[in-house]
């Protein structure tokens, strides 16, 4: 199954220049596990694309996590120097362009503020959403971070 996310996303990789193969796999990638069943990867190295929203500006925040990680609000806050709060679907699909479960960390509708939680780095490929809820990309982490324009840091929570 592939739509119209997959397609503006497809066309955002030829966009940055980036050769990475979009996979299309029968089962839901929408979770973190879901995906790393599906690729059969090591959890770790699934990229979550959660966006969080500046509570004094209203513009979105993206947090790259690794996939066994939750992110910490407090440091993402810190490190981001706005306090950010909970973004709903409208708000994902109207920052980002994709709904929530197939939102890829490039490509979106604007520029978006990027964080790159550290324990991506631990890998040197790691796979994200392509789009939608069934497909995915495999990319260097190196130039995941390169094509965000984010920044790394340590913005995981230290309990479960």
């Amino acid at each position: 199954m592939s739509g119209s996310g997959l397609q503006k996303f497809s066309a955002a990789l030829l966009d940055l220049g980036l050769e990475c193969r979009v996979r299309i796999l029968p089962d839901t990638t929408r979770s973190a596990r879901d995906a790393a069943s599906a690729i059969g990867c090591d959890q770790s190295r699934i990229v979550k694309s959660i966006i969080f929203k500046a509570l004094d500006s209203n513009t979105p925040v993206l947090a790259l996590v690794s996939g066994s990680n939750t992110v910490c609000l407090k440091k993402l806050s810190e490190i981001h120097g706005a306090a950010l709060g909970k973004a709903n679907a409208e708000f994902v699909r109207s920052a980002t362009g994709y709904a929530i479960g197939g939102v890829p960390p490039v490509g979106h509708t604007r520029m978006i503020d990027t964080y790159l939680d550290d324990d991506l780095f631990a890998h040197a490929t790691v796979w994200a959403a392509a789009g939608d809820a069934h497909s995915v990309f495999e990319i260097e982490t190196g130039k995941l971070l390169a094509a965000t324009l984010g920044t790394q840091a340590d913005i995981k929570n230290l309990s479960p």
